[in-house]
């Protein structure tokens, strides 16, 4: 039930970006003690952004979960995104922004319902 929502101004071909998806999903499973079964993690590239009143090689990632969220996960999770940001694309960690939002099991659709009742 994560989900990891990288958007950058990076352009990623197409095998690029289906590396990156699968470091997120493996990384967000791992800080979180997800299954990674229930990850899901997406790339948006090639947005214009302005980063620190300059456009640089720059990301924003949101982090959405049921649970699994604490602000010691979150530490962790952003140092492994930014490493892997860093590494794939090239972004300093200086230039990523990241979000985490705790959503309520009632308010995350699958299935044709809720995980919460």
């Amino acid at each position: 039930m994560p989900l990891i929502k990288l958007e950058t101004n990076v352009k990623a071909d197409s095998a690029g970006k289906e590396r990156l998806a699968l470091e997120l999903s493996r990384a967000c499973a791992q800080c979180t003690g997800k299954p990674e079964i229930y990850v899901a993690s997406m790339i948006e590239d090639d947005w214009t952004i302005a980063f620190a009143g300059a456009v640089k090689k720059s990301a924003f990632v949101e982090v959405r979960g049921i649970g699994g969220l604490s602000p010691a996960v979150n530490k962790k999770l952003s140092a492994a995104v930014c490493e892997i940001l860093d590494r794939e694309l090239g972004i300093a960690h200086e230039h990523v922004y990241l979000n985490f939002i705790d959503v309520a099991a009632s308010d995350w659709g699958w299935k044709s319902s809720t995980f919460g009742g």
